[in-house]
């Protein structure tokens, strides 16, 4: 029987040790946290559980325009929502908690052993945890990484916090300085201006999310100003310090910017440091991530990685088909290398910002060459129905075989409509069999078979 040593209980190694178990290996994953790694219980599921509480706050504020008011508020005024931040915070450690004892029980009903010790490569074939060592003959490193520190701006888990450090507030800030406006420093300032605070986002870039489908990211930046976000652009921050009673975030033009509290969301680094890998002739890069191929291997024999500690898109969606990939390849099963062109992604702001293949950059770039069509949202009639503005769904194919290439989701719940297109992509689907695919009326789905058709003329470009 084959013995497989899975270092990291996140994606990347559960997953992995799920079908591991399934083909008959012996199974043992080392994870020091708990099963579900930092992405159930620190990452992941509790910003996205937060989101959720932030978009509910949202929906009560925009339900004056669908007709609905409140009353019964003091002395007579209209009542207003107020977010009990003890209680929300309450449920996102109890459901990480949840989330983590589910995997706990699904691994474990697999014969999978779990170990909550840190992990170390002794050799490529050795695996030291805690006081126990553990010969393998195949390891899977899947050990995630940390919130970047940036120097000047240390974290102090009161004042100036990194997000993991945010579900011990006691209260909501009442000026949130979000530092980094990349995907995690978009979604938390969103859900932070919607549960009242007063937020700031400095961003080093000329607009929100740089690396992101640039239509997508100026109707969110917006959507943010509408609702009193302060985006600061071009502001690259050079220090954050405490104050008496907040912090000053300092640029390096000079400029400042005062608030009660700042988070931190300036990129990750690997928890690759410490744990054996250079010294088992594991190669990482510059940044301390692992360098793997596409079925997951390593420069060391026997040894595989997964998830964030690679860099290859830091998605728990691709952490986790890098485990099973690696698991496949070790056990002789049949595998695809991992496809980046087929990866749906999702950006849990409010609107959501979905997408999947081809970047229109790169077609604009001249790199690959595609039809477009950009339907706007306000003209679909249930987006209509539930008061939603704001968003569009965007098609690429090939001119001549209509072959579907990608496309963009800016929506609510736009991780659930981006699937269509992920399976067309997937599948390598055409705009003819999209638009011949019913589709609900009325529904938002509508609009994805919609831009379909309309890129079935020929030599369209919208």
């Amino acid at each position: 029987m084959t013995r497989i040593v899975i270092i990291g209980g996140g994606p990347g190694g559960y997953e992995a040790a799920l079908v591991a178990a399934q083909l008959g290996a012996q199974v043992t994953m080392v994870e020091q946290d708990g099963p579900g790694g930092a992405c159930v219980l620190t990452d992941c599921v509790p910003s996205k559980t937060l989101i959720a509480t932030s978009v509910r706050k949202q929906a009560l504020l925009d339900a004056p325009s669908l007709g609905v008011a409140f009353s019964g508020g003091p002395d007579g005024d209209a009542g207003v929502a107020q977010v009990d931040l003890p209680l929300v915070n309450k449920r996102v450690k109890e459901l990480a908690q949840a989330q983590s004892a589910d995997i706990a029980t699904r691994v474990e009903a697999e014969g999978v052993e779990i170990i909550k010790e840190r992990g170390r490569l002794v050799d490529p074939q050795v695996v030291r945890a805690g006081d126990r060592t553990i010969r393998a003959d195949v390891v899977l490193v899947a050990t995630g990484a940390t919130p970047r520190v940036l120097p000047g701006a240390e974290p102090d888990g009161e004042r100036i916090l990194n997000w993991r450090q945010l579900y011990d507030l006691e209260e909501l800030p009442e000026h949130l300085i979000v530092v980094g406006s990349g995907v995690t420093g978009a979604e938390f300032a969103g859900a932070y201006r919607s549960l009242g605070a007063e937020v700031t986002l400095v961003s080093s870039r000329d607009r929100m999310m740089p690396n992101e489908d640039a239509d997508g990211a100026e109707v969110l930046e917006e959507v943010y100003r509408r609702r009193g976000m302060n985006v600061m652009g071009r502001s690259r921050a050079a220090s954050v310090k405490r104050t008496h009673d907040g912090v000053v975030v300092t640029l390096e033009d000079g400029r400042t910017a005062e608030g009660s509290h700042a988070l931190m969301t300036v990129g990750m680094i690997p928890n690759t440091s410490g744990i054996g890998l250079e010294e088992a002739g594991v190669q990482l890069d510059r940044g301390g991530f692992v360098k793997v191929d596409k079925v997951s291997r390593t420069s060391a024999p026997g040894v595989y990685a997964a998830g964030d500690c690679t860099g290859v898109l830091m998605l728990a969606s691709v952490a986790a088909m890098q485990g099973r990939i690696a698991v496949w390849h070790a056990l002789g099963e049949a595998v695809q290398p991992l496809r980046l062109a087929t990866v749906a992604s999702n950006i849990f702001t409010d609107p959501e910002i979905a997408a999947v293949g081809v970047a229109q950059r790169a077609i604009e770039a001249g790199e690959i060459e595609a039809n477009v069509v950009k339907l706007p949202l306000a003209t679909n009639a249930r987006a209509k129905m539930q008061g939603f503005n704001d968003g569009f769904v965007k098609l690429f194919c090939r001119p001549h075989t209509g072959i579907v290439l990608g496309g963009v989701v800016v929506a609510p719940r736009a991780s659930e409509l981006i699937l269509a297109v992920s399976v067309a992509v997937a599948q390598r689907l055409t705009v003819d069999q999209l638009a011949h695919t019913f589709a609900v009326y009325p529904s938002l789905s509508g609009s994805v078979t919609e831009a379909a058709r309309r890129l079935m003329q020929p030599g369209v470009n919208i």
